[in-house]
């Protein structure tokens, strides 16, 4: 479904990615682990179109998409939940929700996906002509995911979305991600919380200062005695 191949990125004289490739197929869902600085963030901003690589390429669905804009990654179904939330504080969250939506197929499907996110995220409904600035942290996780799915993604890109959560949310938001991704939807998913994000993935990658480490099956990635070390404090 998506591929990355020996992807290298800038940041004006500094290299940030060095040839990183991954792989992720239909209906998995696949993380990448790594501490802050990584690259992590860099890398999913690249597969959305908001960073230009300065070589190697990407495809989704069998097309090269590293030259697209962002927008036209959008439109073929690749959606980013950024790092922070990044939802508009001043609208409502029925608004924010709205936002999602904008594209034509999407739009047109407003008011099922609607009722169907408010499924996963009842306190959403709750809190629909609420302005979004005032909700909880965990909130407004729940909202950004939310947005997100408005938009009928093939693929959610995930960028840490557990990052300033009290542990029971954290909790929670993995669960929500699981039953996301067991209606259909495929997930990449980038995040510190190593543990969580290995035990729920079917594949991952460790990232350290901007090249792929270690690759592999989750529950082996989980053994690895080097990440047992490194990120787990065993």
């Amino acid at each position: 479904m998506l591929r990355v191949s020996d992807l290298n990125v800038h940041h004006g004289d500094v290299q940030v990615l060095h040839d990183v490739g991954l792989k992720v197929e239909e209906q998995e869902i696949i993380t990448i682990v790594g501490a802050n600085g990584a690259g992590k963030s860099t890398l999913l901003k690249c597969i959305g179109g908001l960073h230009q690589a300065s070589s190697g390429e990407i495809e989704f669905m069998g097309e090269r998409i590293d030259r697209l804009p962002s927008h036209q990654v959008v439109e073929r179904g690749l959606i980013r939940i950024p790092e922070g939330r990044k939802v508009f504080p001043s609208m409502t969250v029925l608004e924010n929700l709205e936002l999602g939506s904008y594209l034509p197929k999407a739009k047109a499907n407003r008011s099922e996906t609607l009722h169907k996110v408010f499924i996963l995220f009842p306190i959403l409904k709750n809190r629909v002509q609420q302005s979004a600035g005032t909700l909880s942290g965990g909130e407004q996780q729940m909202l950004a995911i939310g947005r997100g799915l408005m938009s009928l993604p093939r693929l959610l890109m995930l960028d840490e979305p557990s990052l300033g959560l009290a542990p029971l949310l954290v909790k929670q938001i993995f669960q929500t991600v699981r039953e996301i991704n067991r209606q259909g939807t495929t997930i990449l998913l980038v995040e510190q919380n190593v543990y969580n994000a290995l035990e729920m993935a079917d594949e991952g990658y460790v990232l350290e200062n901007g090249r792929i480490v270690r690759q592999g099956k989750s529950g082996d990635l989980l053994h690895d005695e080097y990440i047992k070390e490194a990120y787990l404090g065993v």
